[in-house]
C-alpha cells in the first residue's frame, strides 16, 4: 500500500520501526499512548533497541535539531497543556508534529489545515444534511472533525499554520482546552463530550505570520510554546538535502545518482545568505525570502528531477543555478540583486580560491537575470 501513495503517512512509513519499539518498550507511559515518552524519543532522535528474542534494532534518526526541544515536547504532551510549535517556515515544524503523533496515537492525519477561510465546523464538527432533514439532530447525523474526533478517541488533533485563521475560530479552543468538553447543542442533554485521556493539540505557526491573526493572550496561556529553529551545521543541513532528496527520488521512481558535491555547494549557498555571512567573514546581504532547508530541498530534487528527464542523469550547475533563483526571487524581486551580490562576492572568493565545482557555480552567476 505504501508504495502507490506519494506521501504515506509516519505511522505507515515507519511501521516497522514502531512496531520494533512496542515489542521492545518496557516504560512507563501516559494513559493511551501507544508507547513510552522514552520510545517516543528514540523513535524521533533515533538510536538502539533490544527486541524480546535479544536482536537489535536500528531506529533511524528523523529530525535533525536540538535533542532537550524533543524531551520538552513530549512531557508537554504527556501533561494538560497544548503544545505549540513556533520558528520560521521550513523548520520542520509539521515533521515534528506528525513524528509526535504517529508515536504517541499511532495516527498523524487528523489535521486542521489552518487558512483565512477555515471555519469552526472544519474543525469541531458539521452535519450530514440529508440525515438532519430525515432524522433531525442525532448523532448518526453528526460529521465529527479532527477535534472532536481527538477528545473521543484519545487522540492528538493537530492544528497546522494556527495564526492564518481568524482570531474568533482560534478562541473557539479555549473553552475545549480549559474544560476538555465540547458542547454540541443540538444534541441537548446528549451534546456534552468528555475528552478521554490521552487527547491533546499540537498546534504550529510561522514567525513570519506574526500579526496576521495574532493568538490571544488567553489561547496562548493554554499552550507551552517550543520554537524550532533552523539548521545552522552547513554539514548536517548537507546530509539533510541528501537523505530527503533521496526520498523523494525512490518516490518518484527516479533513479539518478545523487551528487554529494553539489548538495554541500547548496547547503553552504542556504546558509551563508541565511546567516548574512560568508565562511570568509564577507558581509551578505539577506534576502527577504525564506531561506529553509525545506526550500535547499526542494531546489536540489528540481535539479535531480531535470537531469533525470531533460539530461544524462548528471546534475547541472546552471539548472541549480536557475531553480535558486525562482525559489530565492519568488517573492521580492529586490532579491535578484541580493542574490547577484552574493555570487559577485562570497562565490567568487571560493572560486578563486578552491576552483573547481565553485568555480563552475561562479560562471552560472550568468543565469541570474
Amino acid at each position: 500500500m505504501e508504495q502507490d501513495l506519494i506521501k504515506p503517512p509516519v505511522e505507515l512509513r515507519y511501521a516497522e520501526e514502531l512496531s520494533a519499539l512496542k515489542a521492545a518498550d518496557t516504560g512507563r507511559r501516559p494513559e493511551n499512548w501507544k508507547l513510552s515518552p522514552k520510545a517516543v524519543r528514540t523513535f524521533i532522535l533515533g538510536g538502539t533497541v533490544t527486541l524480546p528474542d535479544g536482536q537489535k534494532r536500528d531506529i533511524s534518526r528523523k529530525f535533525y535539531g536540538n535533542d532537550a526541544l524533543v524531551e520538552r515536547c513530549i512531557i508537554t504532551l504527556a501533561g494538560n497543556r497544548g503544545l505549540m510549535l513556533v520558528g520560521e517556515p521550513g523548520t520542520a515544524k509539521t515533521m515534528l508534529s506528525e513524528l509526535l503523533s504517529a508515536a504517541i496515537c499511532g495516527r498523524s492525519t487528523n489535521t486542521v489545515q489552518g487558512t483565512a477561510g477555515t471555519t469552526e465546523d472544519m474543525i469541531k464538527y458539521s452535519w450530514n444534511y440529508a440525515l438532519l432533514l430525515s432524522k433531525g439532530p442525532c448523532r448518526e447525523a453528526l460529521v465529527p472533525a479532527p477535534l472532536l474526533i481527538g477528545m473521543e478517541e484519545g487522540i492528538f488533533a493537530r492544528f497546522e499554520e494556527i495564526t492564518r485563521t481568524p482570531a474568533e475560530i482560534q478562541d473557539s479552543l479555549i473553552s475545549v482546552m480549559s474544560d476538555q468538553i465540547l458542547n454540541i447543542p443540538e444534541l441537548g442533554d446528549a451534546g456534552l463530550v468528555f475528552a478521554r485521556p490521552g487527547f491533546n493539540i499540537i498546534g504550529t505557526a510561522n514567525t513570519r505570520d506574526k500579526g496576521v491573526n495574532e493568538m490571544s493572550g488567553a489561547l496562548k496561556r493554554r499552550f507551552n510554546f517550543e520554537t524550532v529553529s533552523p539548521v545552522r551545521d552547513v554539514k548536517l543541513e548537507k546530509e539533510i538535502i541528501l537523505r530527503e532528496a533521496n526520498d523523494l527520488a525512490k518516490a518518484g521512481h527516479i533513479d539518478c545518482p545523487i551528487d554529494r558535491d553539489v548538495a554541500e555547494l547548496l547547503a553552504v549557498t542556504y546558509h551563508e545568505l541565511r546567516e548574512g555571512q560568508s565562511a570568509e567573514g564577507t558581509k551578505v546581504e539577506k534576502p527577504a525570502a525564506v531561506m529553509s532547508t525545506a526550500e535547499a530541498v526542494s531546489v536540489y530534487f528540481q535539479t535531480l528531477c531535470h537531469a533525470w528527464y531533460y539530461g544524462n542523469g548528471t546534475m547541472e550547475l546552471p539548472v541549480l543555478t536557475e531553480n535558486l533563483l525562482g525559489a530565492v526571487c519568488k517573492e521580492n524581486r529586490d532579491d535578484l540583486e541580493r542574490l547577484r551580490s552574493y555570487f559577485n562576492t562570497a562565490v567568487k572568493q571560493k572560486s578563486t580560491r578552491e576552483g573547481g565545482i565553485w568555480e563552475a557555480y561562479f560562471k552560472t552567476a550568468a543565469y541570474l537575470k
